[in-house]
């Protein structure tokens, strides 16, 4: 379960990550006038936990990867809900809290059903 948790914190901080790459340019003028230093220095870390994440979740469903991807799924679109709407102030609408709870649902079908 270890093993589990960690995988998912990797795939939380690595679509932290990348929200911060792709979307910094429009809160931060120096991520603006350097998405080369950005996408270079940025991608070979992101791409660390992204590694990192799959396999800690891929031992812990013996070998299978389709968790993982699902898992990484579901902290893309959580992260960055709440990071849109945090730095850019756009509101959750009934759009995005369905889109929630169904991410919800797909984190819960991979990790309690086996």
């Amino acid at each position: 379960m270890k093993g589990l948790i960690i995988g998912v914190l990797c795939f939380l901080v690595g679509q932290t990550l990348i929200w911060f790459q792709t979307n910094g340019q429009f809160i931060n003028e120096w991520a603006k006038n350097n998405t080369l230093i950005l996408s270079v220095v940025g991608g070979t870390t992101i791409s660390y936990f992204f590694i990192n994440g799959t396999r800690l979740i891929a031992e812990h469903y013996d070998g299978l990867l389709w968790p993982g991807r699902f898992l990484g799924f579901s902290m893309g679109i959580a992260s960055f809900t709440f990071l849109t709407w945090h730095f850019m102030g756009e509101g959750l609408t009934i759009k995005t809290m369905i889109s929630l709870a169904l991410a919800t649902g797909i984190i819960c079908v991979q990790l309690f059903w086996k």
